[in-house]
C-alpha cells in the first residue's frame, strides 16, 4: 500500500469512527464530551475510551 492511499484509508476510518460516536452518544441520551475528537485524532483508541471509560 502507498502511502497516500494509507493515509486516505486511515482518515476515512477516524472521521467513520467519530462520525460514529457523535451518532451513538445522541442516540443514547449520552453525553459524547470530548470522545468524538479524541478519535478523530486517535481513531481506534478513542473508540475503546468512549465505550469503557468511566469518568
Amino acid at each position: 500500500m502507498d502511502f497516500v492511499s494509507f493515509l486516505t484509508a486511515t482518515l476515512v476510518a477516524h472521521v467513520g469512527f467519530a462520525i460514529f460516536v457523535a451518532g451513538h452518544a445522541a442516540l443514547t441520551d449520552r453525553d459524547a464530551g470530548y470522545w468524538p475528537y479524541l478519535t478523530l485524532a486517535l481513531g481506534i483508541v478513542g473508540l475503546a475510551g468512549y465505550f469503557f471509560y468511566d469518568g
